[in-house]
Formats: C-alpha cells, structure tokens, sequence
C-alpha cells in the first residue's frame, strides 16, 4: 500500500464513523442500548484499527517525518550498536531491547501500541460508559497523526503521560509513569511541572489570567522569550534548539505570531471557562487538567515564533481533546446533551479534516 493514502484512510475512516455518531445523536438518547452498543463497537474497532495501521505502515521518510530515523536506530542497534544518545535513554533502550527480538514492523506496532492504548486507558478512566467520545476526540485530534507517525517519541511520552493520570488514585505509581514519559522524551517536564503546581495553585481565573497576559507578552517581547529560556538552560541541548534552530519545513506552514493556532488553542480556554464558570463544573480533576493545560499552553503562546515551536504546542494540545468532552462525559448540562456531544465532536473532527484537506493541499 502507498504511503500516501494511509492518512486519507484514517481520517476518511474517523468520517465514517462520525456520521453513523451524528445519526446516532440525533434519533437516540445517549443511553439507550442501541446507541452503548454503537460507541463501544465503534470504540473496541478503533483501538484495534489506529494500533495496527499505524504500527504497520511502510517505512517513509517523505510521509511520515522522523520514522526514517527511527528505523535507522533500529538497524544500528539490530546490529549490535552501542546506545547512541544519553538524553531520553528509556526511549533508546527499549528499542535496543525491540531491535535484538523483533523485526522493524513489529518495533513499530509497539510503538504505536504504548502512543495509543494509553489513550483508551485514560478514556475509560473517566468515564466507563461513555469511553467512546473521549478516545475518538483524541484519535481525530490535529496532532494526533503527526506525532503517531512522526514524531514517535514525543508521542509515546505524552500517552504516557495520560496513562499516569489515569491511576491519578496512586500518587506513586503515577510519578513514576510520570519519570518514565520525562525519560522518553525531556520536554514532558513542563506539563509534568504543570501539572504537579495544580495541586497548590488552584484558582482557575488565575491561570486564566496568565494565559491572557501571555498574548501581549509574546508580541510585545517577539523572540526575546525564545532566547531567555535558551540562555537560561530550561532544556538540554536539543530543547534549546527547537527554540532557537532553522525552521523545519515538515512542521508549520508559516512562522512567525501564530492567530490561528492560538485561536485554536483559545477553543479550549473558553471551554474551561464555559463550564467552570457558566455551568458552575467544579470537578476537581477537571480544574486540574484545565490548569496544566494554561500553563503549558501560555508557555507556547511566549515562544510561539520558534521555528520548532509546533514541539511545544503538542506540550497542551494533546489535552485540547480532553479538555473539550470531559465535562460532557461527567454531568448532564443540556437538555439534548447527546445532540450537543454530537456537534461537538463534528466541529472538532471538521477543523482536523479541514486542516488536511484545504489548509495544508
């Protein structure tokens, strides 16, 4: 198979289903049997089809990124190579431990297994019933592909980030998935950091209010904040190149003060304040999710003109998914909450599916 077909099947495939969820929305109550048995088929298909899809792609280094240089790795320690790098070591020796038993493809089914289970797993811990809308958010998220396909590492590290979250009720072992996904990949500190002042800090109109005052900040100030947090050693080497190096022509379209991502990311923002403050949500796992996501999304907001700044926009927006539905999966706020779901999800997927088909054609 070409693989330039495999993200139209995918993302033809979520449409499909998108429809049949629509008219399910429309004719049925949420609860209705009809209706679970729908969203768990559909859910339970989805998990099987995304892990093996993109597990099983051909290796390409025109369609999918940095899959060529992982596949590289791969060769080097099939061959018996020394581990190549002491930054993100857990990433590097568990494909040194893939490449001495497995052939590549299934290397990188396991990859996309540990991207994309942890999804599933974060789904169901919020909410058993209504799983389904939350991992299908997360599947047709904008991001969702690139860093399946491309950007594996990243990927990896912020699936199990949520995986962490999802035994939020186990203090201990979430830190410790938490210092597995910062050893996969160093950047997972800041939402990790994030997440852990949410603890403390837990007044939602002031995180609000920090992301807002980013905005002047970051055009006030122009690359200033991209050279201050390299020049103050917030990340390794290589961090501090995703804020200072060449632009990649594989990652934005355009540089520079980004309003289209940032309204966006702002989708988000009004959700929270939505149902904070409208419907008066005061879920105090949600509050926190809410939280993590200013933050890590404010820090975007102040390097938003780094030519890699599309690494730290994923920091936040692999939550924008979750951020969105949570509240609909815990509290009835409508009097057609399945209609309202429904739209939701549609308008969600429609920026994904505009995005690929109109924007970036």
């Amino acid at each position: 198979m070409e693989p330039a077909i495999f993200y139209p099947i995918f993302i033809n495939t979520c449409l499909l289903i998108m429809v049949f969820m629509v008219l399910h929305a429309l004719i049925l109550d949420i609860n209705s049997n009809k209706n679970i048995v729908f969203i768990n088929i559909s859910g339970y298909f989805l998990l099987l089809f995304s892990i093996l899809f993109i597990g099983l792609r051909p290796v390409s280094g025109k369609y999918f990124g940095d899959m060529i240089t992982y596949a590289r790795y791969f060769d080097y320690y099939q061959s018996g190579g020394a581990i190549a790098m002491d930054k993100d070591w857990v990433f590097h020796y568990f494909m040194m431990l893939n490449a001495q038993v497995f052939p590549k493809a299934i290397f990188f089914t396991v990859c996309a297994f540990l991207y994309i289970f942890p999804m599933y797993r974060f789904s169901k811990s919020i909410s058993k019933k209504y799983w389904f809308y939350c991992f299908y958010l997360l599947l047709v998220s904008f991001s969702f592909w690139s860093y399946g396909t491309n950007g594996i590492r990243n990927g990896v590290a912020t699936s199990l980030f949520l995986l962490a979250l999802s035994y939020r009720s186990n203090i201990l072992t979430m830190y410790i998935i938490f210092c597995l996904a910062y050893l996969t990949h160093q950047t997972m500190l800041l939402p990790i950091v994030a997440f852990s002042l949410t603890y403390f800090v837990k007044k939602p109109k002031l995180y609000i209010a920090g992301w807002l005052i980013a905005i002047p900040l970051s055009l006030a100030l122009g690359s200033f904040w991209e050279n201050l947090f390299a020049s103050l050693g917030f990340a390794d080497e290589r961090l501090s190149g995703y804020l200072t190096g060449e632009a990649d022509p594989n990652s934005f379209k355009s540089t520079g003060f980004r309003w289209d991502f940032l309204i966006y990311s702002a989708s988000a923002v009004f959700t929270g304040w939505y149902f904070i403050f409208k419907k008066k949500f005061k879920d105090p796992f949600y509050l926190q999710l809410f939280h993590t996501y200013l933050m890590a999304n404010a820090f975007w907001i102040l390097v938003i003109r780094a030519n890699f700044s599309n690494r730290f926009a994923y920091l936040s927006w692999f939550l924008i998914g979750i951020v969105i539905i949570y509240p609909f999966l815990k509290q009835t706020f409508f009097k057609f909450q399945h209609l309202t779901i429904g739209k939701v999800a549609l308008a969600y997927f429609g920026f994904t599916f505009f995005m690929f088909y109109v924007y970036y054609s």
